[in-house]
């Protein structure tokens, strides 16, 4: 059962990224975390994310620009692996608080309270038409590569941010996508890295089957989505699935899943 739903999942968040803006890890995460530990659910997204991305890297990498990613994407790498090492951190820390309904306790960690935080705030970096449309000049990429980096070492959330500093770098459309993608394989590259060496024992091999299956429905679903409608963003599809992700983090934040 959990190969089937989390392997359709993983075939409609894929193809929704065509439709919604929201990307793959953002959608995947928290269907992981319905089964697994939140930190555990980050790094089985992250492993999918980087298949999927080398995939795409073999399709459109040539367009990559080197000058950015070497100003941006060198800081990206290093605070990729910070805040992947934080995640561990903080997965380690005791419950902050339990509470009791129904006979059932449930208990408020750190690092889903972080997560379900950080899920919220970054839906709302694709539905608030502020946050959306925000563009930083080109002179701040290397800061762009830090926060980015650490954000998606931390917690998967990286493209909105990559998005707005790159938005304003001076790249043809190719070049942004060429540029975008490169980027968000050194940052997997160096979250998978210290992901691998935190969780192998505690999940991430055991689970390698699940891992696989997950990351060929994802290919599918993003080939489906690419031959049904071309990166064209539909405002209704978006704002039910800011709604659903908004609701699967105060689930996540309150220790329900």
């Amino acid at each position: 059962m959990d190969y089937l739903f989390i392997g359709l999942t993983a075939f409609g968040a894929s193809m929704l990224t065509f439709f919604s803006g929201f990307g793959l890890g953002t959608l995947l995460t928290p269907v992981f975390a319905i089964f697994f530990p939140i930190e555990l659910a980050v790094a089985m997204t992250a492993m999918v994310h980087f298949l999927n991305g080398l995939f795409k890297l073999a399709l459109v990498g040539r367009h990559a620009v080197p000058r950015i990613l070497l100003r941006f994407g060198l800081p990206a790498i290093v605070f990729a692996v910070i805040g992947a090492w934080l995640l561990g951190r903080v997965g380690n820390l005791p419950p902050l608080f339990s509470y009791v309904v129904d006979g059932r306790t449930f208990l408020v960690l750190p690092v889903k309270l972080v997560m379900a935080v950080l899920m919220m705030v970054f839906a709302a970096f694709e539905i608030v038409p502020r946050l959306k449309n925000l563009e930083f000049d080109g002179r701040y990429l290397p800061l762009g590569g830090v926060v980015s980096g650490f954000f998606g070492g931390l917690s998967g959330h990286q493209g909105a941010l990559r998005s707005a500093f790159l938005a304003r770098a001076g790249l043809t459309k190719e070049q942004f996508i060429g540029t975008g993608v490169a980027i968000a394989t050194l940052i997997d590259i160096g979250r998978v890295t210290v992901y691998a060496g935190h969780f192998a024992k505690e999940g991430l091999s055991a689970n390698a089957p699940l891992i696989a299956s997950a990351t060929v429905m994802a290919f599918l679903g993003a080939f489906l989505g690419n031959k049904l409608l071309d990166k064209i963003t539909m405002t209704a599809i978006q704002g039910v699935v800011a709604a659903t992700l908004f609701l699967l983090a105060i689930a996540l934040g309150a220790g329900v899943i």
